[in-house]
């Protein structure tokens, strides 16, 4: 699926993006809507159970990287987070050793002290932030133990955000993907996904999240039945009909996807994603 995923992450459905990039093959998960068809493909991550990195070694590593001088500064900055007895200059300090380790572009150390900022800082605007981090980089993670560091991060950092936001769904549905995709409790993600999107049908990140989920599972009916309800409400929605066309193609019915790309064709705006859509309609022709 590496042009579905190109495509998917062309139209900028994050949370869709983020699953596809952990499709790989992995254990079933029964008994619940997306567990995977005959032969079908479960996203990284559903139903196991994979020991989270430890921080400090993931420090230690990075540390061993850093020029002399900068090291001073670094150390300088962590003595002064251990010695601050006032909330404030702990932010500034975790917030400068974010900008730091960014600029040494050692994203998952940044990431980590951005969240510390935020935990501090204790607002949903600086949790969602941190959050995102964590996430972003998921994609580039190929260690499966730094990965669920990520995600556990992740996940206690949406929590946090959740509880000051509690109506944010989309919050919900980024933890909702993060627990199927990433963690050995992918039912509880789903079932966070399916309460969003059964109590607010037109909240298209929960209709896609799921409908991607269907597809990577195998279960392409599901996925149809509910890209075709999205399109009844959303005739023009770009990203439902590229994951309409996606299901029927991983059918065997070409033709159909065909006319679905086309149809998705003609909303793209980014001359760079409508050329990826011709490029695939060619290769399934």
């Amino acid at each position: 699926m590496q042009r579905n995923q190109l495509l998917v992450l062309g139209l900028a459905v994050v949370i869709v993006t983020a699953l596809f990039a952990f499709g790989r093959i992995t254990p079933k998960v029964h008994e619940h809507e997306h567990a995977a068809a005959p032969g079908g493909a479960m996203p990284q991550g559903m139903g196991q159970a994979v020991a989270a990195a430890d921080f400090s070694d993931l420090l230690k590593k990075a540390k061993s990287k850093v020029p002399a001088d900068k090291l001073v500064e670094i150390t300088s900055l962590e003595n002064t987070v251990v010695r601050g007895d006032v909330k404030s200059q702990q932010i500034a300090a975790y917030q400068q050793l974010y900008t730091i380790w960014d600029g040494l572009n050692e994203l998952p150390v940044a990431a980590y002290y951005a969240a510390e900022s935020a935990k501090l800082e204790n607002s949903g605007k600086s949790l969602t932030f941190a959050a995102n981090l964590f996430l972003d980089h998921l994609s580039h993670t190929q260690d499966a133990g730094v990965r669920m560091w990520q995600a556990n991060t992740a996940i206690e950092l949406l929590d946090r955000a959740i509880a000051l936001e509690p109506n944010n769904d989309t919050l919900k549905i980024k933890k909702g993907a993060v627990l199927v995709a990433n963690t050995g409790e992918p039912m509880k993600g789903i079932g966070i996904l399916r309460e969003v999107a059964e109590r607010n049908p037109d909240f298209l990140d929960a209709q896609l999240t799921l409908a991607n989920f269907s597809i990577t599972s195998g279960q392409f009916d599901k996925a149809i039945e509910r890209m075709e309800n999205v399109l009844q409400r959303h005739p023009e929605e770009p990203k439902a009909l590229f994951l309409l066309a996606v299901a029927h193609q991983s059918k065997g019915d070409n033709a159909k996807a065909v006319e679905l790309l086309r149809q998705c064709r003609k909303l793209i705006k980014d001359p760079a994603l409508a050329a990826e859509i011709d490029g695939y309609i060619k290769s399934i022709q």
